[in-house]
């Protein structure tokens, strides 16, 4: 599959996932290594729209203002998914034990990156690269204020 196939595959899931809503207890995992994997998973493929976006911000890669768009859409739908992951008993993998010790505060940093990865998204929609430089650096704040806090190395 090529890029541009790829890419309006990803519009169309990001369309169908966008109207269903996503609560923290929508899915039930059976062990625990599977809401590992879920959530690992769903943060790899997100890092992967999200460094798209960066690199372009950064000046790393030519920016093209139609593939801002798509990643940003993406990104807005899969910022939503991961979270679910983080149930009380799913400890383990990259995540710090504080993950459920401060369950309050980690919830906060990711409420806080939905937001943001929705305002990067509306950056990127715009198709004007001044825009997603302005809104990347908050953005990226987000990622890392949490992985400081309640990501293992």
């Amino acid at each position: 599959m090529n890029f541009k196939n790829l890419s309006v595959a990803a519009v169309a899931l990001t369309a169908a996932l966008a109207s269903v809503p996503v609560a923290a207890d929508t899915l039930k995992f059976g062990k625990a290594e599977d809401a590992i994997k879920y959530r690992q998973n769903s943060l790899f493929v997100m890092s992967q729209h999200f460094g798209s976006l960066g690199a372009m911000a950064n000046g790393r890669a030519d920016f093209n203002a139609d593939i801002a768009k798509q990643n940003g859409a993406v990104l807005e739908t899969l910022a939503a998914l991961p979270w679910q992951g983080f149930a009380e008993g799913t400890q383990g993998g990259k995540s710090k034990p504080e993950v459920w010790k401060e369950k309050t505060k980690f919830d906060g940093h990711a409420s806080d990156f939905v937001a943001q990865a929705g305002t990067l998204a509306a950056a990127a929609k715009t198709g004007d690269l001044a825009n997603l430089k302005a809104a990347f650096g908050p953005a990226a704040q987000t990622c890392k204020a949490c992985h400081d806090a309640f990501r293992n190395r």
